[in-house]
């Protein structure tokens, strides 16, 4: 640990050279013409009614709209047997792995509960106005199954090793799984490409984009203008986090996200009890503006299709990050992992992005001209006035928890591909924290606009092996939900009653 503190107090030491305009052109110049070819890439759009569709968008709803039916609404009907899940009536400490089920939620929501949650709305409103709330929360919910996917199949195929601490993730149930079938060699091929890609996304949009963007805000907030100081300081308290791994990540995680979650939410409902007359014209507008063929920004289809990106982009179901931090939880059942994951785009999306938006619709904030986070501060400001400085601590820790998380989701990528071992782990911790000082220094956007790209890539392996194995999922459902039923698999709630 000496050694981890001693290359991060060095790091910090050159990040203030680092932060020049001249170093940080440099970087922009040289690595821009690769982060423009893989984002055109990634990205790549098909034009439908006149609105650029990306690919990946694609690739994305359909895997969820699939899933959803194959696995027989399993986001409706496994709601209720996912909450009892969480409040754990099914703990039992004598399980393999780290964490508990709610802890591992709570993990897996602090990567994706973020600035998203605040800016990404506002930003989907004023392009698409109210109705791309509608397609948002739809998304949110064929998503759910997508997640209920992912989780189960990264419980089944993951390691528990020697000192028992976890390894899995999609790297894991891609080699694994396919393996099983014959698919070896693909598998390894695809599990190495969605590790590489995880990587890279979890230094830009898992670091560097976060910090940058509470930097911003604190700036705008206070004036401080030293962003190497600002960085320094997050990458002391992260490398605090991270250096004892998941269950020092989710000790973190399963007091931060309820309390960032309960302020924000709290705060919407004041503003929505001030305006609580204007909430049925508000979900009038949000249905009209979902189906309105004059709507703005491409009309219906461009509506849909910005409420869709919203949605997939801020709770990432089909990306494949937070089955890493699923993996760890203590169960013996894989199958009730993936019931305790699809309550986190319902979270995510359901519940705090509509709030958001309904405060924006609200109040009208929108129309302002202002652009992302703008338009959520002004918003709350109106009935609150402090507010912006509670959305100022909201921003900070959004970013914090969505860093910590990362730095887990790429740490486990780093070592797959590297080596498990304490030396390759602590490489990777020392040069993410490297990132999150950077990150706050200077504006490297083609980094960023890279590691966007490469986050999104990882649904490409990711979603290819969840069509592979969904039978197996389907199979390992019906057999846990009769074991349910029959009285098999009780609650040790029940039992010790």
């Amino acid at each position: 640990m000496r050694k981890f503190f001693a290359t991060l107090g060095f790091l910090a030491l050159i990040a203030p050279a680092a932060s020049a305009r001249s170093i940080d052109q440099a970087i922009n110049d040289a690595i821009d013409p690769i982060a423009q070819k893989v984002s055109s890439t990634i990205f790549y759009a098909i034009q439908i009614n006149g609105v650029a569709v990306p690919l990946v968008l694609i690739w994305l709803l359909a895997a969820a709209c699939v899933f959803t039916v194959y696995m027989g609404f399993i986001n409706f009907r496994g709601f209720t047997q996912a909450l009892r899940i969480v409040r754990g009536d099914y703990e039992n400490p004598a399980d393999s792995g780290e964490v508990t089920h709610f802890q591992a939620l709570s993990a897996a929501l602090s990567g994706t509960v973020g600035l998203g949650n605040i800016a990404g709305v506002a930003i989907a409103i004023a392009m698409g106005g109210p109705g791309a709330t509608f397609w948002m929360i739809l998304a949110g919910l064929v998503g759910m199954s997508t997640k209920f996917v992912e989780c189960t199949l990264a419980v089944k195929y993951r390691r528990i090793n020697g000192d028992g601490t976890v390894s899995g993730g999609p790297m894991y149930y891609l080699s694994r799984g396919l393996a099983k079938r014959g698919l070896a060699k693909p598998g390894k091929a695809l599990a190495a490409l969605f590790a590489l890609m995880t990587i890279g996304g979890s230094f830009g949009g898992g670091n560097m984009f976060q910090i940058n963007q509470a930097f911003q805000q604190f700036h705008d907030m206070t004036g401080f203008n030293q962003g190497w100081l600002f960085g320094t300081l997050f990458a002391v308290l992260t490398g605090l986090v991270i250096i004892g791994g998941i269950r020092s990540i989710a000790r973190v995680t399963d007091k931060l996200v309820p309390a960032m979650c309960g302020i924000y939410v709290v705060a919407a409902l004041v503003i929505l009890g001030v305006h609580f007359h204007d909430i049925p014209a508000a979900f009038g507008a949000i249905l009209h503006g979902a189906f309105n063929p004059d709507a703005v920004a491409g009309g219906f289809v461009g509506v849909l299709i910005i409420g869709f990106r919203r949605a997939a982009f801020s709770n990432e179901a089909g990306i494949g990050s937070a089955p890493i931090a699923h993996s760890a939880v203590r169960t013996n059942e894989p199958i009730t992992e993936g019931l305790v994951a699809l309550l986190e785009p319902f979270i995510d999306t359901v519940v705090v992005c509509t709030m958001t938006a309904l405060v924006i619709v609200i109040t009208g904030t929108y129309a302002n001209g202002s652009d992302g986070i703008a338009i959520t501060s002004s918003a709350f400001s109106s009935v609150i006035g402090w507010f912006p400085y509670v959305l100022l601590v909201a921003v900070i820790l959004f970013a914090f928890s969505t860093m910590i998380t990362w730095s887990y989701y790429g740490e486990r990528a780093w070592t797959y591909l590297f080596g498990e071992t304490r030396r390759t782990s602590l490489v990777y911790k020392s040069l993410f924290c490297l990132a999150v000082v950077l990150g706050a220094s200077i504006q490297l956007s083609a980094v960023v606009e890279f590691s966007d790209a490469m986050i999104f890539a990882m649904a490409f392996p990711n979603v290819i092996g969840l069509y592979l194995m969904a039978p197996e999922v389907k199979r390992d459902l019906a057999s846990y939900l009769a074991r349910v039923r029959s009285g098999d698999i009780q609650s040790f709630r029940v039992k010790s009653s």
